[in-house]
């Protein structure tokens, strides 16, 4: 009997000492605060530039309790649908997207997200459209009319991308004899004289349009003028000017004048104000660190942070960017900010 006792008496010590550490877990894990960043497969930039940024908050913000981790996803279409189930509170996303979900336009069509916020631009794909020697006239995108020309895979982003940038320019499928390939291939069947150009958007420098000037294929890069540019943003507003320096590529002595899309960092307006302010002004206020997270993070930077961002700012990072002196256009401005000065 008095085994026995002893027995139960260890057997409710030990309970109420789990339920004494439970309450401790919760009271500590009350304090802290839990972010993910939706970014895209493993083998892109995405995922490795996520992790990366969330590493440096976690880091640099431990002392306020907030933890952020990186997940990979199937990419900007799904990490719109992350944030709005809060299965994520961070997402890097292609500008086009990000303006597409907004607007509720092409893969969002009546269903419009416009609590999306935007945070900063981190770096841009830039606009490769390269043609065979043969086939240029002026330089310029319109050389792309009557070409076999690969328009990016089908259904993927540089497909959906392309085609925007060409209806800028009044062009269509019928336009050209359009073929689905993808950059490695695209660059192939230019060798073999199969196919006359093609769109290879990517960080600089582009692996394929390095292979391409490297191996002797006889085509350039198209430049984008100016008017070009401003009609392709009259249909998604989504592109800046972007030179690509003289002899970024083996036979390429001059600089191209073409454009780029911005991969964004996003949240929406319900993240709070002051938790978006301090992720965006620590990740400026340490930009030696942040460089190091990926090579395209060097493109991270104030005098980058809102080229082709067009979804409104989030309030903390109005907030933030009002405090460095950085040029806000009234397009990027928060609704909310505009009733707060309605509502002092």
């Amino acid at each position: 009997m008095k085994n026995r006792k002893i027995k139960t008496l260890l057997v409710t010590c030990a309970v109420a000492g789990a339920a004494l550490l439970a309450i401790a877990g919760k009271a500590e894990n009350a304090d802290k605060t839990f972010l993910s960043v939706a970014t895209a497969s493993t083998g892109g930039t995405y995922y490795p530039m996520g992790v990366g940024l969330a590493n440096v908050w976690s880091n640099r913000l431990k002392h306020q309790g907030i933890q952020v981790t990186g997940q990979s996803s199937a990419g900007s279409i799904e990490n719109i649908d992350l944030l709005q189930k809060d299965e994520a509170q961070l997402a890097i996303l292609q500008s086009l997207i990000a303006v597409e979900a907004y607007q509720g336009v092409r893969n969002f069509d009546g269903r419009a997200y416009g609590d999306l916020r935007s945070i900063s631009m981190l770096w841009p794909n830039v606009e490769h459209f390269v043609m065979q020697e043969s086939r240029v006239k002026d330089g310029t995108l319109n050389d792309i009319a009557g070409t076999r020309f690969s328009v990016g895979p089908q259904a993927s982003g540089t497909e959906q991308s392309t085609m925007i940038i060409l209806q800028g320019v009044n062009l269509t499928k019928k336009s050209l004899s359009a073929e689905y390939l993808g950059y490695g291939d695209t660059v192939s069947a230019m060798r073999d004289g199969r196919l006359d150009g093609g769109a290879l958007p990517a960080g600089v420098p582009a692996a394929a349009v390095t292979d391409m000037y490297a191996s002797g294929v006889p085509a350039r890069i198209l430049e984008v003028t100016d008017e070009q540019l401003a009609s392709i943003n009259a249909i998604a507003n989504s592109w800046f000017r972007f030179d690509i320096k003289a002899e970024t590529y083996p036979r390429q002595p001059k600089a191209v004048a073409t454009i780029a899309q911005p991969n964004i960092l996003v949240a929406l307006s319900r993240l709070d104000e002051k938790l978006v302010y301090d992720l965006t002004k620590t990740m400026f206020e340490n930009l030696p660190e942040v460089h190091q997270v990926h090579s395209s993070a060097k493109y991270i930077s104030l005098e980058n942070a809102l080229k082709g961002v067009s979804v409104p700012l989030h309030l903390g990072a109005y907030r933030y960017y009002r405090e460095a002196g950085v040029e806000i256009p009234d397009y990027l401005i928060p609704p909310e900010a505009a009733a707060l000065a309605a509502n002092p």
